[in-house]
């Protein structure tokens, strides 16, 4: 749906440092109805990238494309999508449910479509209780709530989200994130940032990588965790009173059972090694 074609944005704050390169060639396509999860360490360019996807800044050089399934130009483009930057601002003396007719009516929605959208995701987001009380009042897990609730209102084929589960509890986390595989369900593009990668191996089909600002690996969850997963095997066992573990490759597994069986140990266990995503992504070199 987006393409992003050797994009590279530098900034320059300061006459007397040098040009911070934020991003270097950045290439990659968000592909229709999937969720795809945009990885890196804190400054690595996700929310650098996002705001290019999203013309609010433009890049030092390459270029967005915009794809059909969006909009026959820019325009229409934007209002398919759907955006949650990492700090939203709310109106703090608005009511939630005021505040959701305000960002209805600036996509041109009636007072009726807003009101249906609402009753449906207010529920869904567990956020119906507190429509009414003003957002000053609502804890950082409800204008979460609040702010990806007005995301969706507008009905987005792409829904553009930039670190929509930072500082929720694993309550929150897991609600939003079961919303996210809800609206993949259903047929739409989710692109969100994060670096809570383990939230990102669980509903993600595919991820992007960043470091430095270059992309290191695109691709999917499994094509990642295969060829990073080396063919090794836990064992552990009793040693008198101790209970050991040793990781042994798979081509000296039986061997190494049949010492241990010869020398009269106790196994408890064998588990094949599987790395998470976390420590693959810290591995992970640029190709």
């Amino acid at each position: 749906m987006i393409d992003f074609c050797n994009v590279s944005k530098v900034f320059n704050t300061d006459l007397l440092k040098k040009d911070f390169h934020a991003l270097k060639s950045v290439t990659f396509n968000i592909p229709e109805g999937k969720t795809i999860g945009f990885l890196g360490a804190n400054g690595a360019g996700k929310t650098t990238s996002l705001k290019i996807a999203m013309d609010f800044i433009r890049p030092t050089s390459g270029e967005i494309k915009y794809n059909e399934s969006l909009g026959k130009n820019k325009l229409e483009a934007f209002k398919n999508i759907g955006y949650l930057p990492e700090r939203p601002f709310f109106y703090p003396h608005l009511t939630g449910l005021e505040f959701c007719h305000y960002m209805g009516a600036l996509t041109d929605l009636s007072k009726a479509e807003i009101e249906s959208q609402v009753n449906v995701w207010a529920i869904k987001f567990k956020i119906d209780f507190a429509l009414n009380r003003h957002i000053k009042n609502y804890s950082k897990g409800m204008l979460q709530r609040i702010g990806f609730l007005a995301t969706l209102l507008h009905n987005p084929k792409l829904i553009i989200l930039d670190e929509p589960l930072a500082g929720l509890d694993p309550i929150g986390r897991k609600e939003l994130k079961d919303i996210i595989v809800q609206l993949r369900d259903e047929g739409k593009t989710v692109f969100f940032s994060s670096h809570i990668i383990s939230d990102v191996e669980e509903i993600c089909d595919s991820v992007i990588f960043l470091k430095d600002g270059e992309v290191v690996f695109n691709g999917s969850v499994d094509q990642i965790m295969k060829d990073n997963i080396k063919p090794e095997t836990r064992i552990s066992y009793f040693d008198g009173d101790s209970l050991l573990t040793e990781v042994i490759p798979n081509n000296k597994k039986e061997e190494y059972l049949s010492k241990l069986l010869k020398d009269g140990k106790e196994i408890v266990s064998l588990q094949a090694e599987k790395p998470t995503l976390e420590e693959i992504f810290y591995n992970v070199k640029k190709n």
